[in-house]
């Protein structure tokens, strides 16, 4: 029996290493271990999307919780080893950015445990993003790199890693999207928030994401963008599902005042409590615009044909801009208001000028892929062979 762990630590996690349970069961002989680091560790942010997901529950809950990047990381790290050690996998699978994701991968390979990286190779090119660091140290001590984007593979090809190491597969996460659409489409969120009838969008809205500490532990930053949403939203409703430590900023900042509580009012920023993922895939389906920092958003909006703007800089999802809808507009408030209004401008015009197009491989096959590749990884460097 080949024996697989698999680690998760956030909502995004779940939705990349759901298809890939799934398709796990069509392999008898590879034993799956999933363990959740716990990072998430609210029932808004975790339990639910197990739920949704039709995840079976985690066979290990590290329960490290929160702290800084140093204490979690080390927390992780501290609770894996001897989960590690009691179950001696044959490869470890970490999925993302996280802290979870780099603490388990170095964990198991100080003790020799293989390695492999779902969505590696990708590069914002700022290393004061948390996700930036965490991504270039698992990419540089795994032994597979599972990639979602061609701009991932020069990337990782440019800081000297072996070809034989790096599989361009697509993106876990649209598969995920792909095989829960029609079902997130019958969630009665629209209707809870006034925004459709009788299963049919027939009143426009925006939605708003933020939760990197670059725009929300920042009392300027995270004013400046609120201003800009808040003119956004005199046209419509900007429906806003708060994470708990973006909501805590909020209240420190003295910045409540840009948002209201009742969700069924004609317009302005309306607060939400985080959303399940089916809730929240209906929600932004049916969105005139999507405005966020979110990486996975950048892509679910892409094959979704949402226009979508990344509050940031910089993106490590090229291909959302090359193929899809999304625009990087950062951060100052004049900035994203032209490009909004550009938007909904061709919007009322009928005009659309951004049509999205799926990347390559964006098809919803790429667990298949990656169980292949790993079955085949497996099968030659396991003991027993």
């Amino acid at each position: 029996m080949i024996k697989l762990m698999s680690v998760v630590g956030t909502r995004p996690n779940f939705m990349k290493i759901a298809p890939i349970v799934e398709e796990l069961k069509k392999y008898p002989h590879i034993e799956h271990r999933l363990v959740h680091s716990g990072q998430h560790y609210d029932q808004l942010l975790s339990d639910n999307f197990f739920h949704d997901l039709a995840l079976p529950k985690p066979a290990v809950n590290l329960n490290a919780g929160s702290g800084s990047h140093a204490v979690q990381t080390a927390e992780i790290m501290k609770r894996i080893e001897p989960v590690l050690l009691e179950y001696k996998p044959h490869m470890l699978l970490v999925v993302g950015d996280v802290n979870s994701t780099l603490a388990a991968a170095l964990t198991a390979v100080k003790l020799g445990f293989a390695v492999a990286h779902v969505e590696a190779g990708l590069r914002s090119f700022d290393l004061s993003m948390p996700e930036e660091i965490n991504r270039k140290l698992t990419d540089s001590i795994s032994s597979l790199l599972f990639v979602t984007e061609q701009s991932g593979v020069d990337n990782l090809v440019s800081e000297g890693i072996f070809t034989n190491k790096i599989f361009l597969v697509g993106n876990v996460m649209i598969d995920c999207l792909l095989r829960y659409r029609e079902e997130a489409a019958r969630s009665e969120i629209l209707e809870r928030l006034g925004v459709s009838n009788n299963g049919q969008a027939c009143r426009p809205y925006g939605v708003l994401t933020l939760h990197r500490p670059s725009n929300v532990e920042d009392r300027s930053t995270l004013n400046g963008i609120l201003t800009a949403v808040k003119n956004i939203s005199h046209e419509f409703p900007v429906f806003f599902p708060i994470h708990p430590r973006t909501r805590k900023n909020l209240e420190t900042f003295g910045l409540l005042h840009y948002l209201s509580d009742s969700p069924r009012e004609q317009n302005g920023i309306i607060s939400l409590d985080p959303l399940g993922y089916l809730e929240f895939l209906s929600l932004n389906d049916h969105a005139r615009i999507v405005m966020t920092d979110s990486g996975g958003v950048q892509e679910e909006t892409t094959v979704l044909g949402v226009p979508c703007l990344t509050l940031r800089e910089n993106t490590e999802r090229p291909a959302t801009v090359d193929h899809g809808t999304n625009q990087v507009v950062g951060v100052k408030p004049d900035r994203i208001l032209a490009a909004a209004q550009d938007i909904l401008r061709n919007v009322v015009l009928g005009d659309d000028v951004r049509p999205s197009r799926r990347p390559p491989l964006w098809d919803g096959k790429t667990a298949p892929r990656i169980v292949a590749i790993l079955q085949d990884y497996l099968d030659r460097s396991s003991p027993q062979n």
